[in-house]
């Protein structure tokens, strides 16, 4: 290993995107580590910022930012896309359509729901293309908040190193996968049938993901072509059933969704059930700062992400009104309001019959598989940064991509996690509140880096100091949007469900809520013991040094000084 102390080039106030020129910046602002095979470029707080400002000027688009070796980006263009496009796309359009119908009474309001959370998605992804333009590493919010939040020293780092472990748990889609496959090869779903399928599957992920990189790449562009097919096949179904090419089965109801008196018939507008449709339209969207997770890994990330992210969020939301269309079309309201089963299923019987609904079922599946593909390969990345940066306990285990030259260190940590929750948890409340702790944890990384992002353009000190000027700027209203956006996911869980309705059978309503700030102890805790109590007990300081691994990746070391 080559070693390069950054003792006063890597303190965390000085901001990672400086306005030095060139010449200055080769001398003082880069760290570099040579050995005989590669350039490591320093990151932590010297990076050069004139070449991410300059934007297209920057003949890597951002790839100098993080210089792991060449080879280790996999990703281009269509892979980049389709790890947002898979990554959205799970199992919500198949169910959520009846549930906000449900809430908000009408197809005209149910349409205005979608279109509205189809604009918060907007929002969020310029947003998160300004940071990923920014700071073009993986490691997403991680990177973010380091960036935002400086004092006190790493406290971020450990903090959101809690969240990301549970925010990155598959355990919930790897069962919904195991419900629809075993429905699909015509077993009974039992307790114990479903979560060996989950176990299997998540078993399968990392196969695919932490030891054949390149199959596991091309399987998950495969499915997310796969399941664009069959969405846009649902679609166009839909509309030659409006144009009377296809028809209704008979023995069921034709419906009457779309003409304009009757798409607003028993329309609602009261606050508290317009809010709870508008909250799972919300989390249909989500997914759209995937790549950001694995911009190391990507080529010339600077315009990828520019182009990728905007691509894939506009396919997704064409796919979810075309689709919603296509449902309305052939399935009455009564009978999605009425029925028990998925709005998918009734649209697949009252188009092409019975028959049909275990071909649906292992698309279903499919679908979840391309999911858990694109968010293990990203969470994967995140849990690798974290090793990158020397504070989590067994760093270099976690930093390496060794020995199958992808982050298997990452990618297992998170298929621990999430067999432990698929496999541990039983069904019920239990299940339940771990699906709602992940997801509340999520809103509130999401509140923190929109906030934050407000204080990087104010002039207030410290943050006038980091010169944030990345080469891609979402306007100073999107970014409100998306603070006030992220705020409504936060604190709307802490509103009491109304009356005869319940959160959980036993638990109180605010279980999750509570949980998710206090698990933020765990790494307070370590960050006071590691880097504060330890140090003053044995009377040393902790200095952190590059250090280039074996495989060709940097990362961080703390090295101890005696004061």
């Amino acid at each position: 290993m080559s070693i390069q102390s950054q003792q006063g080039q890597n303190d965390p106030e000085r901001p990672l995107l400086s306005s030095s020129s060139p010449s200055t910046s080769s001398r003082t602002s880069y760290g570099v580590v040579t050995d005989s095979r590669t350039k490591v470029v320093g990151l932590g707080s010297g990076i050069d910022g004139n070449a991410l400002s300059r934007n297209e000027g920057d003949v890597t688009h951002g790839e100098s930012f993080d210089n792991v070796p060449q080879v280790k980006r996999q990703l281009g263009l269509f892979s980049a896309i389709i790890l947002v496009f898979n990554r959205v796309i799970g199992t919500g359009i198949f169910a959520t359509p009846s549930v906000i119908l449900r809430t908000s009474g009408s197809v005209g309001v149910a349409f205005l729901m979608w279109l509205l959370g189809a604009c918060i998605a907007a929002v969020g992804t310029a947003v998160y293309i300004e940071l990923g333009t920014g700071l073009p590493r993986s490691g997403g919010e991680k990177n973010y908040l380091e960036f935002m939040y400086r004092r006190p020293k790493f406290l971020v780092t450990c903090a959101y190193s809690i969240y990301a472990v549970i925010t990155g748990s598959a355990a919930a889609n790897s069962i919904v996968f195991g419900e629809y496959l075993l429905h699909a090869l015509a077993l009974p779903p039992t307790r114990w049938t479903t979560r060996i399928a989950a176990f299997l599957c998540l078993t399968f992920v990392l196969i695919m993901h932490g030891v054949f990189l390149k199959a596991g790449i091309k399987l998950q562009n495969t499915l997310g072509l796969f399941k664009l097919v069959i969405l846009s096949a649902v679609a166009i179904s839909g509309i030659l059933c409006l144009l009377g090419v296809f028809e209704v089965q008979e023995g069921y109801e034709k419906p009457d969704n779309l003409r304009w008196e009757k798409m607003w018939e028993g329309s609602r507008f009261e606050a508290n059930a317009f809010v709870t449709g508008l909250y799972n339209v919300i989390w249909s969207f989500v997914g759209y700062q995937t790549a950001n997770y694995a911009l190391s890994e990507i080529r010339d990330p600077i315009r990828t992400i520019k182009r990728a992210a905007p691509i894939a969020m506009c396919g997704v939301t064409v796919v979810y009104l075309l689709v919603n269309l296509a449902y309305y079309a052939v399935v009455s309201k009564e009978d999605i309001l009425g029925g028990k089963r998925v709005v998918a299923a009734l649209f697949f019987r009252n188009l092409f019959g019975e028959k049909t609904e275990r071909a649906l079922s292992l698309f279903i599946a499919l679908s979840t598989l391309g999911n858990l593909l694109s968010g293990q390969f990203s969470q994967g990345r995140v849990v690798q940064e974290l090793g990158r940066e020397g504070l989590l306990p067994y760093s270099s285990f976690f930093a390496s991509n060794k020995p199958f030259d992808a982050p298997f260190a990452g990618l297992f940590t998170q298929y621990v996690v999430s067999c432990a929750f698929a496999l541990g948890v039983s069904p019920g409340d239990a299940y339940l509140f771990m699906i709602s702790l992940s997801s509340y944890s999520s809103a509130i990384i999401n509140t923190l880096v929109s906030i934050g992002l407000l204080l990087l353009y104010t002039k207030l000190p410290p943050f006038r100091s980091y010169e944030w000027n990345p080469p891609f700027q979402a306007p100073r209203l999107v970014t409100v949007l998306f603070c006030i956006s992220s705020l409504f996911l936060v604190i709307l869980p802490m509103v009491p469900p109304k009356k005869g309705t319940k959160t959980y059978e036993s638990l109180p309503y605010w279980s999750h809520v509570l949980t998710a700030y206090a698990v933020s102890l765990i790494g307070l805790t370590y960050w006071y013991i590691q880097t504060k109590w330890l140090p003053r007990r044995r009377g040393y300081k902790l200095v952190r040094e590059w250090v280039l691994q074996d495989d060709g990746v940097s990362r961080y070391v703390f090295r101890k000084l005696a004061c």
